[in-house]
């Protein structure tokens, strides 16, 4: 790509331009493995520019002083892992085979998302894409793959971001599975994550240290410092470069609200949607702040955290930490998620001390938000990883995952939740020596807040993130060879053919019409879909009968005991949809 101003650029087969900023650094040397350092033009703003007789899989890294030579920043791929060598990419070295992809409209998404090492890199994730799009999924979302230190993590500890992790494949191996999945009818999305870097291979502050804010820090570490021209590119030219270079459909940004600086927020969105316009491009959005202004225009969706919390606690029964927020009146809350978008919509938060969280949000399109019961974070952050088929009653996990996917709200399956899957999802790392030791500890630390993990004895049992046990516990099993499996993959795929049969097609222009609770774990719904029909979903999470108010309509989907217009017992789920009035 010629726009691209950071990195090593083919521009001949056999002739390299190689740009690297380093504005604390008066001089940088190229050392190409195999030859003699060359110097490169030390330019204005702290460039260092040269063109060089080399082409795809030169190995290559910057000398910055003499005892430490880098990686490239913008490496598009590394030879051993990220302390080693850059490695020179030939961008146009794939034939694509589904050129004649034009992306899928937002509202026919169901989302898929899986983590890559799990299920054997690009190539086992591709042998995965027939049966998702078998059981109706219509988009995968990679978690984070820009090189991490080590074998195994998961994704969120990147320092390359351009350059996808060799532990997954080859750049050509990714392009593979993004063809793969576009032959099948399937988007694909990417986790990026521009609001931090790793702890590991981060090189970055060593010889550019205006990259980072000193005044504001992260959960983890320094704030990357938006406001500096060179560095909004940087992270500009990376999404570019992942939705046209590998065709991705759509990204999806972790913790917006860890990046000080929404302007930029506003440009990326701006910018992605000025160049690439020969097909739908999504950007999906992980927002704490509840910034509905971001969906307004710039923005397609945002993971609505709310929905999820709520319904984990209806599910679940659980009230602990940010669960207690919903915890008072958890129907109310899911409900006014399904009608409005946000339960926070600048209330005040509990569990935030009594912070301000959110902005009004029932002006939006149900379309602008992802409802999901399981994903990485609710799973994994869990100190043994509890998947919800684990820990919760089936009946009532049934309720939560039929409201999810026949919902107007855009629906996200975290991989195996379509088959029950009860394997632990845990948080790994691959990390060594001191680091090892401190995420380890750090981690049983956290857990020690809580009761059951609060004794020396407790917390051991909490898994090491960094043994191999723990990444390979994790590992899903995706065959449906049992009745519970079975029972479970029929239920979602009857879902999501219903979705796909009756909701998709007239969510064109859907509005809530409402939404209520009519017990403290019972709520109906209603939206007025495109074509003037109605939809109405009702949900009863507890043991007890409930009334509901009247609706009239065609019952298309029950769940639990029964129920009709007029009532629904416990553990139970009624869908109805009225012909246009």
């Amino acid at each position: 790509m010629s726009r691209l101003s950071h990195g090593a650029t083919l521009i001949a087969p056999n002739r390299t331009r190689f740009q690297f900023w380093a504005p604390d650094v008066a001089s940088v040397l190229l050392e190409i493995d195999g030859a003699s350092a060359l110097a490169m033009q030390a330019e204005a703003g702290g460039w260092h520019r040269l063109e060089a007789d080399c082409g795809a899989g030169t190995r290559y890294r910057y000398r910055i002083s003499p005892d430490l030579a880098v990686p490239d920043p913008a490496s598009r791929a590394q030879a051993r892992d990220v302390h080693g060598h850059s490695v020179v990419v030939d961008p146009n070295a794939y034939t694509w085979r589904s050129g004649g992809w034009r992306g899928r409209p937002w509202r026919e998404a169901v989302l898929y998302e899986l983590h890559p090492g799990l299920l054997g890199g690009f190539r086992g994730v591709a042998a995965h894409l027939p049966r998702l799009a078998e059981l109706g999924i219509t988009a995968v979302e990679l978690m984070p793959i820009a090189d991490f230190f080590g074998a195994h993590n998961w994704g969120y500890d990147g320092v390359l971001p351009f350059a996808p992790d060799a532990a997954y494949g080859t750049p050509d191996d990714l392009k593979a599975l993004i063809d793969r999945a576009h032959e099948l009818g399937l988007m694909m999305f990417l986790d990026v994550v521009y609001n931090h870097f790793g702890p590991e291979g981060n090189y970055l502050a060593s010889y550019a240290s205006s990259f980072f804010r000193q005044d504001i820090h992260t959960p983890w570490g320094a704030a990357i410092d938006f406001k500096h021209p060179v560095v909004r590119r940087f992270f500009i030219e990376n999404a570019l470069i992942w939705l046209e270079e590998y065709r991705f459909d759509g990204l999806r940004l972790d913790a917006v609200h860890a990046i000080p600086d929404r302007d930029w927020l506003l440009e990326l969105a701006e910018t992605v949607k000025r160049t690439i316009t020969d097909r739908p491009v999504h950007l999906v959005l992980e927002n704490d702040n509840n910034d509905a202004g971001l969906l307004e225009h710039a923005f397609t969706a945002q993971w609505n955290d709310d929905a999820h919390h709520a319904a984990h606690v209806l599910v679940t029964g659980e009230t602990g930490g940010y669960y207690s927020d919903y915890a008072d009146d958890p129907a109310a809350a899911l409900a006014r998620c399904l009608e409005q978008g946000f339960a926070f919509q600048g209330e005040e938060s509990a569990y935030r001390d009594g912070a301000h969280r959110g902005s009004p949000s029932a002006h939006l399109s149900p379309l602008n938000f992802v409802f999901f019961l399981q994903n990485h974070d609710q799973v994994g952050n869990r100190a043994l990883g509890d998947r919800l088929a684990a820990i919760a009653d089936p009946d009532v996990l049934k309720v939560g995952l039929a409201l999810m996917l026949l919902a107007p709200q855009i629906p996200l399956l975290f991989m195996g939740e379509e088959l029950g899957v009860r394997d632990p999802f845990l948080f790994f790392t691959n990390y060594e020596g001191d680091l090892a030791e401190a995420v380890k500890n750090g981690r049983r630390k956290e857990f020690g807040k809580f009761p059951e993990f609060a004794t020396p004895e407790a917390q051991k049992k909490i898994p090491d993130p960094n043994k191999i046990e723990t990444f390979e516990q994790s590992r899903p099993r995706l065959a449906a060879n049992d009745d519970w499996s079975r029972d479970w993959l029929d239920f979602s795929h009857h879902l999501i053919a219903l979705r796909r049969a009756l909701i998709v097609p007239r969510l064109e222009g859907v509005r809530a019409e409402g939404a209520e609770a009519l017990t403290r774990r019972a709520l109906q719904a209603r939206w007025i879909l495109g074509d003037g029909s109605r939809l109405s979903l009702a949900a009863n999470f507890g043991p007890e009968p409930m009334r509901l108010a009247p609706v009239s309509g065609r019952r298309f989907f029950s769940h639990g005991p029964g129920g009709d217009c007029l009532g629904l017992a416990g553990k139970s789920f009624l869908a109805i949809l009225g012909e246009p009035s």
